[in-house]
């Protein structure tokens, strides 16, 4: 119950009425470094694709690296590392952030889950070589799927591995 207004109270607890704080200033985007005043995202080689929580992939590529298949001079590092970055391509180009799928399919259309065709076994050591240090070779690795590779659904791509050089423009 409130103390009633007959009753005295003491100076020191009257309640202090503080400065105003003046209303926010409006925020513009007119920072050099603001993307939205230039024309948007920049496009262009070694740009990438933009999508949300893209780092997500390598939580998920955890579920591949037992069932990988490499031949002699891969590396499960690098392989990884090269179909994380092709996950993150397809899952930008759907607009959202990595699945499982996206994983399945990266690995799947190299050939990483078995039924790799030899010529693209041949091929697949030098194309992934540092890939894990080397943003140039992941750039690469990702640009050598095409498009209506990564619209594929996994079990597509991998009965696409018999006419692989229309999923990999190598």
């Amino acid at each position: 119950m409130a103390q009633p207004e007959f009753v005295p109270s003491p100076p020191a607890t009257e309640l202090l009425v503080g400065e105003q704080i003046p209303p926010a200033k409006r925020w513009l985007a007119d920072r050099p470094g603001e993307v939205v005043t230039t024309g948007g995202q920049p496009e262009g080689p070694g740009f990438g694709a933009i999508g949300p929580d893209q780092g997500y992939a390598l939580r998920l590529a955890r579920a591949f690296t037992d069932r990988v298949e490499l031949v002699e001079g891969e590396h499960k590092r690098d392989v990884v590392a090269g179909c994380v970055a092709v996950a993150m391509r397809r899952s930008a180009l759907f607009g959202r952030g990595p699945v499982i799928y996206d994983l399945d399919l990266a690995f799947s259309v190299w050939g990483f889950l078995g039924g790799a065709p030899t010529e693209l076994l041949r091929q697949r050591p030098a194309t992934f070589a540092e890939a894990a240090v080397s943003y140039w070779t992941r750039r690469r690795i990702v640009e050598a799927v095409t498009e209506p590779a990564l619209r594929l659904t996994p079990a597509a791509a991998r009965a696409g591995l018999v006419n692989w050089s229309d999923l990999l423009s190598l």
